[in-house]
């Protein structure tokens, strides 16, 4: 299987980038980065991976577009934090760099692929509002991208699974010193603990996360396209329990 990543330098995409590297199901990556992976990540040693460094994640080379439709699925963890950002800035990094490479893909031929449809990955978050409704500008736009992925017509041949992870936090210390701020990582030591006795179904480890997103991938769960942060608990839950009887 060969697999597209974005945003593997924050605290999701860096985790879903190890397990898949781990996983043998996978033979060739993808990394889609606007700049070189900087030497304090902790991933496998492995010869399946190949990046691509993006200036502008608008404007591809033109070989770039056909190359990727050559995959089997896409895992989407590019994002920001939308505190600080305008409102266009927000939108251009969380839906127009995501709905450009949909777009690149029919017109470099997933379209016209047989057998299996291109399995994109979206992870959103708990809170997202594709109605357009919410003055929460997250909420708002990672909805918007979400009504978008969804409405992609039949022909694409793209299916979209989304992921909506509640809380959750960089588990290794080398992560956390380099992805999260000092007062982050304050916070983190505080909502940790809360989160996990208080609001557990909005608490998601993070080698979970990285763990789901690979199977969806994979295509598995493909009988259901969002995941809200309780139901991928769930679904992982069920998984292990399944593995440990067999």
């Amino acid at each position: 299987m060969k697999l597209v990543l974005t945003g593997v330098t924050g605290a999701a995409g860096i985790q879903i980038f190890r397990q898949a590297v781990l996983d043998a199901a996978i033979t060739n990556i993808t990394v889609l980065s606007r700049r070189a992976l900087p030497s304090w990540m902790d991933i496998p040693e492995n010869d399946k991976t190949e990046v691509i460094v993006l200036k502008d994640f608008l404007d591809y080379p033109s070989d770039l577009p056909a190359r990727l439709a050559g995959h089997d699925a896409c895992i989407w963890a590019l994002g920001k934090s939308s505190v600080g950002l305008s409102d266009e800035e927000y939108t251009r990094i969380t839906y127009d760099y995501t709905t450009h490479f949909v777009n690149s893909l029919q017109e470099a031929g997933t379209k016209d692929k047989t057998g299996e449809p291109f399995r994109f990955v979206f992870v959103s978050g708990e809170g997202a509002d594709p109605s357009g409704k919410s003055n929460v500008k997250f909420a708002r736009i990672k909805g918007m991208t979400e009504k978008a992925l969804f409405d992609l017509p039949p022909s694409s041949n793209i299916n979209t699974s989304v992921m909506r992870p509640g809380y959750f936090f960089p588990s290794k210390a080398s992560d956390r010193e380099n992805i999260r701020s000092r007062t982050a990582r304050s916070m983190d030591c505080l909502m940790t603990p809360i989160m996990k006795t208080i609001l557990p179904s909005m608490y998601m480890p993070v080698e979970d996360l990285g763990l789901f997103a690979v199977e969806a991938a994979k295509g598995r769960w493909s009988d259901e396209k969002l995941f809200p942060n309780s139901r991928m608990r769930e679904l992982i839950k069920a998984s292990r329990t399944l593995e440990n009887q067999q």
